[in-house]
């Protein structure tokens, strides 16, 4: 689990003793609740863009879209070999 073996993991546990003594029930809860709240709110957020990304876009848009017509003479871009493009050396 996260790379650390038994031992790391009983330091880590002695510190937090350490620090937080009596509180660290309440300090674990705390940590157990603010997890839980982020991890909801990431379920959320991905199913929000899951969501908006695999869904049909608004009629309106697709009506805009489908109205547009391409142009008649769409305009020439000028070329390596346009004379636009004169070079003076």
């Amino acid at each position: 689990m996260f790379g650390i073996g038994p031992t790391e993991m009983m330091i880590v546990g002695v510190i937090a003793v350490i620090l937080f003594g009596n509180r660290l029930p309440s300090v674990a809860r705390s940590l157990g609740k603010s997890l839980t709240e982020f991890k909801k709110g990431m379920r959320e957020f991905e199913s929000e863009m899951h969501s908006s990304i695999y869904s049909d876009p608004p009629k309106s848009e697709s009506k805009q879209i489908a109205e547009q017509k391409p142009a008649d003479n769409p305009p020439e871009l000028p070329g390596p070999d346009s004379p636009d493009e004169a070079h003076n050396d």
